[in-house]
């Protein structure tokens, strides 16, 4: 049990950095209700959404054969920092009493479904023509869009500073993932893809 001295003011401000710290670094222990299982969900889905789909779009989902060394390396820091955020929500149980959670799981859910929506629109539009319509009129990048929905629903839902803190920097490497596949677009489809960047913004709304 944690003791606290000194004077009133001193007690509420030691309770304050206590809960704090206890926020931004969350009890880790293995359970079988923790961020884990939103986790497994979501993997879930995406093998069902790779099963039914071509081998072809499958290759053009995954397709990495257009970056540079450094964009190999942003990209093999992006993961790495990824499977520490992974890690970290296996290990963390879910605090399902707090405000978070309720709007966590809202964000995940909204994050789920619109994945499985952007890779449904992205399969059904033909090898050879960049991808449009559905969630794509928004956004160029829906994939990617709404898996940071997902990881924020979850980085909420087990109410743990320390992973929004990774995932904040490891969404901010895959940044420049995301520009070589642009980049990547651009000279696969040219002028088509140029008028459709001009037109969309890259994430959301206006950024």
């Amino acid at each position: 049990m944690q003791t606290f001295i000194g004077t009133p003011r001193l007690i509420l401000s030691q309770r304050f950095l206590c809960v704090m710290l206890m926020e931004l670094v969350p009890e880790l222990k293995l359970t079988l209700m923790n961020g884990g299982i939103f986790l497994i969900a979501l993997y879930i889905l995406q093998f069902i959404n790779l099963t039914f789909v071509s081998t072809e779009m499958r290759k053009k989902l995954i397709d990495r054969s257009t970056f540079s060394r450094k964009q190999w390396n942003l990209t093999f820091v992006s993961k790495l920092l990824g499977v520490c955020v992974m890690i970290l929500m296996f290990l963390t149980p879910i605090t399902s009493q707090s405000v978070e959670f309720l709007f966590g799981v809202g964000i995940y859910c909204i994050g789920i479904i619109g994945l499985r929506i952007s890779v449904l629109n992205f399969i059904s539009t033909p090898i050879d023509q960049p991808v449009t319509t559905g969630l794509y009129k928004f956004s160029r990048n829906p994939q990617e869009t709404m898996l940071i929905l997902i990881f924020l629903g979850i980085t909420l839902i087990i109410g743990s500073g320390i992973v929004l803190i990774l995932l904040i920097i490891s969404k901010l490497f895959s940044h420049y993932q995301i520009l070589a596949q642009e980049n990547a677009c651009l000279e696969l489809y040219g002028e088509a893809y140029q008028d459709y960047m001009q037109r969309v913004p890259r994430y959301l709304l206006i950024f």
